[in-house]
């Protein structure tokens, strides 16, 4: 397809559609990637600052303390050091899927290690009472925490296509 110059477009809307598609064409797949882990760093960041909040780390009890995977940590550390642990961990996965910029080694890594927890968060689907509403039938669940950790599917997916698209990278890297 021709490329199309903007002023030569401006006069004729079909050539406006045209200039739009070739920009998406030419830049759609870089902005998208791009903003998917810009996406999934801010929302590390955001959420592993919280971790350091008596909000959150009390907010985090009913799922953690349910968990077979994880309610023992309890027993190690008290809520908030386990939060505030918690908030390095995300912190640093937001960092290291923040460093493709650098390596896509490291977002390879990120994005593994946010597939993991966010299998880990999915979990708490399962144990913590209250996700289902089994009076309202299915699909019915809760807002908290069933909504609230449903989105995590979407995070998973995110995670997994970020580890994929950082495997590519490197590879082709080394080749």
């Amino acid at each position: 397809m021709p490329r199309v110059s903007i002023q030569s477009a401006a006069a004729n809307p079909t050539r406006v559609r045209a200039v739009f598609l070739d920009l998406v064409d030419r830049y759609g797949q870089t902005i998208t990637t791009a903003g998917m882990y810009a996406s999934l760093a801010v929302i590390y960041f955001w959420f592993g600052g919280m971790k350091f909040t008596a909000y959150e780390a009390e907010g985090l009890t009913g799922l953690v303390g349910n968990s077979p995977l994880l309610s023992w940590t309890y027993s190690l550390f008290s809520v908030r050091a386990f939060s505030g642990l918690l908030g390095v961990v995300e912190i640093s996965i937001g960092a290291l899927i923040a460093a493709r910029l650098l390596n896509p080694l490291y977002s390879l890594i990120g994005g593994v290690l946010s597939a993991g927890l966010f299998v880990t968060t999915l979990s708490f689907m399962v144990t913590t009472p209250g996700v289902f509403l089994p009076e309202l039938g299915f699909p019915a669940i809760s807002v908290a925490p069933g909504q609230f950790l449903l989105k995590d599917i979407g995070l998973l997916a995110l995670s997994l296509r970020i580890a994929i698209d950082s495997l590519a990278a490197f590879r082709s890297a080394d080749a």
